[in-house]
C-alpha cells in the first residue's frame, strides 16, 4: 500500500505536466515540477556514487575439501553468489525483464511512457497493478538500501517513502545508464535482487527453489522466479503462498507473450505444469556440515577460529567474521576427506559418542602445517545432552584443538621429546650415558604425593625393564622417567618448557602458564607432560621434528581466492627454521625406538608400541605417554610426510582415568590412519644425524 500510495502520488504529479512533451525531454518536467533545475537531476558521472559501479553486496563464501570440489558448508549473512550474464538462462534475462520493466532496453534510466502507463492503469482499476520504477531504479533502490559502508539512518533514508527518495533514484538511474550497459545493469540486479526464503540473487534462487543452477533453468521455473521479485516474503511458495506465487508466475508469462518473446502456446504449457519445487537450503556455518559428514564440525570449527587470528581478514575479530560470511571467498581447506574418515573410523573403534571417554585426533603434514584431519568420538551438535554431560555426546567444544573453555589433557611421557631436544640443542650427544634409578631424588621443589622432603623425586613405572644405564636411544624407547629427571637437571627446566612453546605447544590453562612464565626453572615435572596439551598442539610439534626443525604454524586451508577470483596470501604456510637440522635429525634417531623401529646407529633397545613399525611397514618414529594414575593416554606416530597424535581422556572430568589398556588400541588406531593417509605415497626414510650429535659432546647449537 505504501508503494501504491507513492507511485500514484508521482504519476499525478509528473503525468500532468509531461503531456505533449518527446520522451528526450522526460526529465525535465519532473525537475520542473519539483522546482529544480535539470542539472540537478542529471547527476554528473563524478557523484554517482561507486556503490552503484560495484556494489558491495554480501557474498556466500564456500568452504571446500581439499579436492576443491567436495562443500564441507558455506558462511553467509546473505546466501548469494554473483554469476556472469551469460550463466543464466537466456529465458530468466526475459522473465525478469517482462515482470519488472519491459521497456528496460527502450529507456534510458526513468521511463516516462512506463509512469504514464502506471498511472492511468492504476487509476483505472483503483489500486495498484503496476509500478513506475524501472529495472535501473530498482537496482539502485536495492544497492543503496544493503550497502553495508552506509550507517543504519542512511539505508533506512534510502527507502523512507519520499518524493525526494524517489527523485533520487531517478538522477542516478539517469547517471548510471550513461556509464553501464544495459547487459551490465541487468547483471547486477540479478545478483542484488531478493528472490524469498532466504534467497539473494538468481544463483542462489535457483539452487533455494530448484536445486539447479541459473543457466538450466526452465520457462515455468524462470517466470516462478521472476514474479517473486515484487513480494519475495508473501508470494514465496516455500514458506508463503504457493498460490500467490502461481499468479504471479502467471501474470509473468502473459508479459512474456504480450511482449512477443514466448509464443503463446509454450507459455500455456508452462502455466499448466505443477509447482514441482526441489528446495534445497544452502548449509550456512559449521552446525550445518551435512548429517553425512558430522565429523567435519571439528575441523570446520577449528577453521572459523583460525579465520578470525588473521589480519588479513579485519582488524578485529568481528570484522573477520564479517568478512567470511560478506565476502564472498572460495575457501580449498586441507581437509583430506579420505584420512578424515579413516581417523572417524579409528576413533570410534576405540569410544563411543556416548562414552565419557574421548579420543581426540589430529592429523598434520609436516613442512606445510597444513591439518589433513581433525576427529573425536562426539557430535559436532548445539543439542541438549543429558544432565551431568557437559560434552556428551553432543559439543561444539573444540576438543581437538583446544580453545575456549578446552585447555587440553596431560601429555605424559610425549612430552620427554623437549627434553631430549634441549639436551641435544646444549651439546650433549644421544649417547649420553646416565644410570637410571627406581627413583630420582632432584633439587625442584614439589609439594603432594611426588615429593620427598619438598623435593621432586619421581620413580620409573617398570623398574626391571627401565632401570639401569641408559642413553637417549634406549631412554625414550623405554620411556624411563628417571633419566629424563636427570637430563632435566642437567639442561634447565626452563629450556625444556621453553623447547615445548617453540615448537607449538600452547599453555592454555592458567596454572600452566604461570609456572612456565615465573617458575619455568624449578618446573622439573614439566618433562613428564604434567602440563596440559591438545593433539593438535601435540601433532605440530612432532611434525616440526619430522620435517628436521622446520615449525610451521597449524594449517587449516590450501588456498583462498576473494570474491575476484584474487588469491589471499593468509593461505601459504607459515614456516620457520626453530632446529637445527641435525638436532631434529638426531631427536627422530631416538623416536624411531619406542615404536619398534631401530635407529641408524642400531641403538634402540625397547619399545612402548613395538608392532607399530612391522604394521605400517615403512620407517616411523613417535611416543606414547600415560599421564599420572593413567588418567589420559597419548600415542604420536609420525614419518616424513605425515604426523598424527591421539589422546583419550575424560574431557568433563579429567581426574576420570582412562586406564593403560586403551594404549595399545590407539597404537593400532593411529598405525591404521598412516597406513591411509600414506597410501598413495613413496616410502621415505628419514635423515641419519651425524656421529658428531649421536656420538660426540659438543657446544651449544642454536636452531635459527
Amino acid at each position: 500500500m505504501i508503494r501504491a500510495h507513492l507511485d500514484k502520488l508521482l504519476t499525478v504529479v509528473i503525468a500532468g505536466v509531461l503531456a505533449g512533451l518527446v520522451l528526450a525531454a522526460a526529465a525535465l518536467p519532473a525537475a520542473l515540477a519539483f522546482g529544480i533545475g535539470f542539472s540537478n537531476l542529471s547527476t554528473p558521472y563524478s557523484e554517482l556514487p561507486n556503490t552503484l559501479r560495484t556494489p558491495p553486496t554480501a557474498q556466500r563464501s564456500n568452504l571446500y575439501a581439499n579436492d576443491g570440489t567436495t562443500l564441507i558448508t558455506s558462511f553467509y549473512q546473505e546466501d548469494r553468489v554473483d554469476v556472469p550474464l551469460h550463466e543464466v538462462a537466456p529465458v530468466m534475462r526475459q522473465a525478469i525483464v517482462a515482470a519488472e520493466d519491459v521497456r528496460f532496453y527502450q529507456h534510458s534510466g526513468v521511463d516516462l511512457r512506463g509512469v504514464v502507463r502506471a498511472f492511468t492503469v492504476n487509476k483505472r482499476d483503483g489500486r495498484t497493478r503496476q509500478g513506475a520504477s524501472t529495472l535501473t531504479m530498482q537496482y539502485v533502490r536495492n544497492v543503496l538500501s544493503s550497502d553495508p559502508r552506509l550507517t543504519e539512518a542512511q539505508r533506512v533514508a534510502a527507502t523512507e517513502v519520499t518524493t525526494v527518495r524517489k527523485l533520487q533514484e531517478m538522477r542516478y538511474a539517469l547517471a548510471l545508464e550513461r556509464e553501464l550497459d544495459k547487459e551490465q545493469i541487468l547483471t547486477r540486479y540479478l545478483n542484488i535482487a531478493y528472490f524469498g526464503a532466504g534467497a539473494y540473487g538468481i544463483a542462489a534462487a535457483s539452487k533455494r527453489y530448484f536445486s539447479r543452477s541459473p543457466a538450466d533453468l526452465t520457462l515455468s521455473q524462470a517466470a516462478l522466479l521472476a514474479g517473486l521479485v515484487r513480494s519475495p516474503d508473501s508470494d514465496d511458495p516455500i514458506n508463503g503462498d504457493a498460490d500467490a506465487a502461481l499468479a504471479r508466475r502467471s501474470y509473468v508469462l502473459e508479459r512474456l507473450v504480450e511482449s512477443g518473446q514466448v509464443p503463446a502456446d509454450a507459455a500455456a504449457a508452462a502455466r499448466a505444469e505443477p509447482l514441482q519445487l526441489q528446495p534445497n537450503e544452502t548449509p550456512n556455518d559449521c552446525t550445518g556440515v551435512p548429517e553425512a559428514h558430522n565429523d567435519w564440525g571439528f575441523f570446520c570449527d577449528w577453521f572459523t577460529r583460525w579465520w578470525s587470528s588473521q589480519s588479513a581478514f579485519g582488524a578485529t575479530a568481528d570484522e573477520r567474521q564479517r568478512a567470511l560470511r560478506r565476502g564472498g571467498f572460495s575457501i580449498v581447506s586441507s581437509l583430506d576427506p579420505g584420512v578424515q574418515r579413516a581417523t572417524t573410523e579409528q576413533v570410534l573403534k576405540i569410544y563411543r559418542p556416548t562414552d565419557a571417554e574421548a579420543v581426540p585426533t589430529a592429523v598434520v603434514q609436516p613442512g606445510t602445517g597444513r591439518v589433513l584431519a581433525m576427529s573425536v568420538n562426539r557430535a559436532y551438535s548445539v543439542q541438549d545432552n543429558p544432565v551431568g554431560q557437559k560434552n556428551r555426546p553432543n559439543t561444539v567444544n573444540q576438543l581437538v584443538a583446544g580453545g575456549g573453555a578446552i585447555e587440553g589433557y596431560q601429555g605424559g611421557s610425549t612430552f620427554k621429546l623437549f627434553t631430549m631436544l634441549a639436551a641435544l640443542e646444549s651439546g650433549l650427544p644421544l649417547s649420553t650415558d646416565f644410570v637410571a634409578p627406581t627413583q630420582l631424588l632432584t633439587r625442584f621443589p614439589v609439594t603432594g604425593e611426588a615429593s620427598c622432603d619438598g623435593h621432586w623425586c619421581p620413580t620409573n613405572a617398570n623398574p626391571s625393564s627401565m632401570d639401569g644405564p641408559r642413553t637417549m636411544w634406549s631412554a625414550f624407547g623405554r620411556s624411563v622417567n628417571t633419566y629424563f629427571a636427570w637430563l632435566t637437571e642437567k639442561v634447565g627446566a626452563d629450556r625444556v618448557v621453553e623447547m615445548a612453546e617453540r615448537l607449538g605447544i600452547v599453555l592454555r590453562a592458567d596454572s600452566d602458564a604461570k609456572l612456565a612464565r615465573y617458575g619455568a626453572k624449578n618446573w622439573g615435572p614439566f618433562t613428564l607432560g604434567v602440563a596440559a596439551t591438545t593433539p593438535l598442539d601435540l601433532a605440530t610439534a612432532y611434525a616440526t621434528v619430522a620435517a628436521e626443525g622446520t615449525w610451521c604454524a597449524p594449517l587449516p586451508v590450501v588456498s583462498i581466492t576473494d570474491s575476484g577470483g584474487r588469491p589471499v596470501d593468509a593461505a601459504k604456510p607459515d614456516c620457520r627454521q626453530v632446529l637445527d637440522p641435525d638436532v631434529a635429525r638426531a631427536a627422530t634417531d631416538a623416536a624411531r625406538c619406542p615404536v619398534g623401529d631401530q635407529s641408524m646407529y642400531g641403538r634402540c633397545d625397547g619399545a612402548t608400541a613395538p608392532g607399530l613399525r612391522a604394521r605400517l611397514g615403512r620407517p616411523v618414529a613417535g611416543k606414547t605417554g600415560s599421564s599420572e594414575r593413567y588418567e589420559t593416554e597419548t600415542v604420536v606416530a609420525f614419518t616424513p610426510q605425515l604426523a598424527v597424535a591421539s589422546m583419550a581422556a575424560n574431557p568433563d572430568d579429567p581426574r576420570d582415568a582412562v586406564g593403560q589398556a586403551v594404549q595399545a588400541r590407539m597404537v593400532d588406531a593411529v598405525g591404521e590412519v598412516l597406513a591411509v593417509g600414506l597410501r598413495d605415497q613413496p616410502v621415505r626414510d628419514f635423515v641419519p644425524p651425524s656421529e658428531r650429535t649421536a656420538l660426540q659432546v659438543t657446544g651449544a647449537r642454536t636452531g635459527n
